[in-house]
């Protein structure tokens, strides 16, 4: 199995490569790709050094399986490039998400989907990919007729140059601005560019994602992205309304036994999801489960996961997995 991580010094390259090593996933020789000022250095995997090699080198390499993760132009440019060479893209940017002709995969609910003909398949955002997982189960049984999410983003989904922001400004040094404004004790309500309508992409992409990932665009939803001074993962608020009535025990329930879901819900004992304990876990977090009093067949959910692990890397890795196990993809005898 060869497997190429393009965007493999990045910030989310780097946890593919960790997450790939501790899920055991069956690489027998690993092609580490990124930009032509990254390239002839040098990553470690399983105990070994790999040199980063450039994209052309790596379509050249003819890998089974290439994990993106280098930004929409890259993907939109070379994506292709390595599906027209049999390889198996699985891209963790906004590229080809909602690409009519491509999958938008969170493997717990929809990879049922996928066949051997699908060569590009689209990574969905963190934030989306978090929530669905949660909401998937529920939407199900209870059909889900409105969200109004609001969401408490990580630094580390603006990537390296954020986290170094936080860090100058903790220290009371100057450094280069990765936002308008200082993010130390700060609050931005604003997680991509605005769009005409006023919504930030960010938002946009839970109500155009989460429609295409449940494939129901029935749902009404609305959306408010806010970038807080965090690095161990993304928070949402999120509440739902449903079309059928309910019982609070019985979503605590069917979220405990949904696959890929932690409830830790008991306010009794001060329990409930944070970034703090998310960090470096693979789980979406539950808690905060409670009846919305103001509007019938409604509900409150908080929202937990490490927006670079389940968010980005490890979603990315079990859509691969899922390929391996069903004989999706070419493996060399």
């Amino acid at each position: 199995m060869r497997v190429a991580v393009v965007g493999a010094t990045g910030m989310v390259g780097n946890v593919m490569l960790k997450s790939l090593e501790e899920r055991n996933f069956p690489v027998t020789e690993l092609i580490p790709v990124a930009s032509e000022k990254s390239v002839g250095k040098k990553v470690s995997f399983n105990g070994k050094e790999y040199t980063v090699v450039g994209l052309q080198t790596a379509v050249d390499m003819q890998p089974d399986i290439a994990l993106f993760s280098a930004g929409g132009d890259t993907s939109l440019a070379w994506a292709p490039k390595f599906a027209e060479a049999g390889t198996t893209v699985i891209d963790n940017s906004s590229a080809w998400r909602m690409d009519a002709s491509k999958k938008l995969i969170v493997p717990e609910i929809n990879a049922d989907t996928l066949t051997a003909a699908d060569k590009i398949i689209a990574n969905p955002n963190c934030s989306t990919i978090q929530m669905v997982v949660a909401l998937a189960p529920l939407h199900k049984k209870y059909q889900i007729k409105r969200l109004v999410i609001s969401t408490y983003q990580s630094i580390t989904g603006t990537g390296v140059k954020a986290v170094q922001q936080l860090e100058n400004e903790y220290n009371d040094e100057k450094g280069e601005m990765a936002y308008h404004y200082p993010i130390h004790k700060n609050a931005i309500p604003h997680c991509d560019v605005f769009e005409e309508n006023g919504y930030t992409k960010e938002e946009m992409k839970l109500v155009r994602e989460t429609h295409k990932i449940l494939d129901d665009r029935t749902i009404a939803i609305t959306a408010t992205a806010v970038r807080i001074p965090v690095v161990g993962g993304h928070s949402e608020c999120v509440n739902i309304e449903f079309e059928k009535e309910f019982e609070v025990g019985a979503i605590r329930k069917l979220l405990r036994e949904s696959p890929g879901v932690t409830v830790q819900d008991n306010t009794d004992t001060n329990t409930y999801p944070m970034p703090i304990y998310a960090q470096g876990k693979d789980d979406v977090f539950v808690g905060r489960i409670r009846r919305d009093l103001s509007q019938r067949n409604s509900l409150n959910m908080w929202i937990v996961s490490d927006n670079l692990r389940k968010g980005a890397a490890t979603n990315t890795i079990q859509i691969a997995e899922y390929l391996v196990e069903n004989g999706l993809v070419n493996i060399p005898s």
